[in-house]
């Protein structure tokens, strides 16, 4: 059986006042893989990946990179976040500049450095955007160059909050496409359950800072009470179709 590339070990944080924003959340993430994190607003899904990343401190449990725990104050090694708001990742004058500036803190300089950014810009296609200013981009090349800024510091594990929020039918298209041919494991938060069903063959469901459910995708969403205690709904594409008169069936 694969290690997992990161595990978490009943992880809790408290807020200021006294609020309970994760409870004795467990969970394992395994090389390449892909999982959905469903759940309704407030449920606790970016403060989540927000201790995955480091960036947040748990007050109990423990967070392992490879097996080995992550130290208080730390970065998690290898572990990229695409932030839900591209205005919150991107802030430097230009596209190239802004994928630069993940790559340079990780050391790079010289010829590595510009040959990291091209090969970012390229794998998710705005190379020729690589001179336009940031705030010359469309939506969906928001949300690329935002990609591209994770990618340059070869990540093993993507964290992406609500990756395709915002974005047109084609571009959302164009990111599930890109997102299906990359090695990278991933954990995708979304109310796109749509996505998730296309992209992830597993889904954990959290509500009130709690994991409640954690399975096949299929499975998972598919499951009307499960959904509906949780403020979800089954996704369109799992629900039956009478197609003589277009009603849906469960």
């Amino acid at each position: 059986m694969t290690a997992p590339l990161l595990e978490t070990r009943a992880l809790g944080l408290t807020r200021p006042g006294g609020i309970r924003a994760l409870t004795d959340v467990s969970l394992a993430i395994a090389p390449g893989e892909r999982i959905g994190l469903v759940g309704p607003n407030g449920a606790g899904k970016t403060t989540l990946m927000m201790c995955l990343t480091g960036v947040l401190r748990p007050g109990s449990g423990s967070l392992h990179i490879d097996g080995a725990p992550l130290s208080a104050g730390d970065i998690a090694p290898g572990v990229g976040f695409l932030f839900q708001q591209a205005e919150d990742q991107l802030f430097s004058p230009t596209v190239a500049e802004d994928v630069a500036f993940g790559a340079r803190n990780i050391g790079l300089r010289g010829d590595a450095l510009d040959h990291a950014v091209t090969r970012a810009l390229a794998r998710v296609g705005i190379t020729a955007l690589a001179d336009r200013p940031v705030h010359h981009l469309s939506g969906g090349e928001k949300r690329l160059a935002c990609l591209a800024g994770v990618l340059v510091m070869a990540p093993r594990l993507l964290l992406l909050d609500e990756p395709s929020a915002a974005l047109d039918l084609r571009n959302r298209r164009r990111l599930i496409e890109l997102l299906r041919g990359m090695d990278e494991a991933m954990l995708i938060a979304s109310h796109d359950l749509e996505l998730v069903l296309e992209l992830c063959p597993r889904v954990i469901v959290i509500d009130v800072g709690t994991i409640v459910a954690d399975g096949p995708a299929r499975t998972v969403l598919g499951d009307a009470a499960l959904m509906a205690r949780h403020g979800q709904e089954v996704p369109h594409s799992l629900t039956h179709h009478d197609h003589r008169a277009h009603r849906h069936v469960r």
